[in-house]
């Protein structure tokens, strides 16, 4: 257990970096203007397809792996 609580802390750093990465990689629909109330139904709607469905689902999954992360930091600190 103490060695992962010495590994976990840079492993959390790693899975946040790649997070952030693939959170800004990924292309929106919406423009502006949606956040404004203009109508911006048909934008967001498309089927993702190559490399942007592989991003969103590693952005799922670097999510989930983060909070797991979290979590047992949290359980191993007390």
């Amino acid at each position: 257990m103490a060695y992962l609580a010495h590994i976990l802390p840079y492993a959390q750093i790693v899975l946040s970096a790649l997070l952030i990465v693939t959170v800004l990689l990924q292309r929106t629909g919406a423009s502006l203007g949606g956040a404004f109330g203009a109508d911006n139904f048909s934008s967001g709607f498309h089927t993702r397809r190559g490399l942007e469905k592989t991003l969103f689902n590693a952005t799922i999954v670097l999510g989930v792996l983060f909070a797991l992360s979290a979590l047992a930091n949290i359980i191993i600190s007390y």
